[in-house]
């Protein structure tokens, strides 16, 4: 990694992260509260926002994710894009 990121790759990480906290907060409130509709609602709504952030993501900056979930292209680009440790 050696020009600077734009602030936009910033903002995109910051809101995948945040987006994902929220997934995990569900999660925990589900495993005790399984029959609340609204809060299912929700989750399967920040589920899809994940997915589309994550998507854009890879799409501008690279692949995010590891088996199997993000495809790489050619040659072999795992090893291009900054890891989110490295910013």
């Amino acid at each position: 990694m050696n020009q600077p990121l734009p602030p936009s790759y910033y903002e995109l990480l910051e809101e995948i992260q945040a987006v994902d906290f929220v997934l995990v907060e569900l999660t925990l409130y589900l495993d005790t509260h399984p029959e609340d509709y609204e809060a299912i609602g929700q989750f399967n709504q920040f589920a899809q926002q994940s997915k589309k952030l994550k998507k854009q993501y890879e799409q501008q900056y690279g692949p995010l994710r590891q088996y199997g979930e993000s495809y790489s292209g050619y040659p072999w680009n795992w090893n291009s894009a900054p890891w989110p440790w490295q910013v």
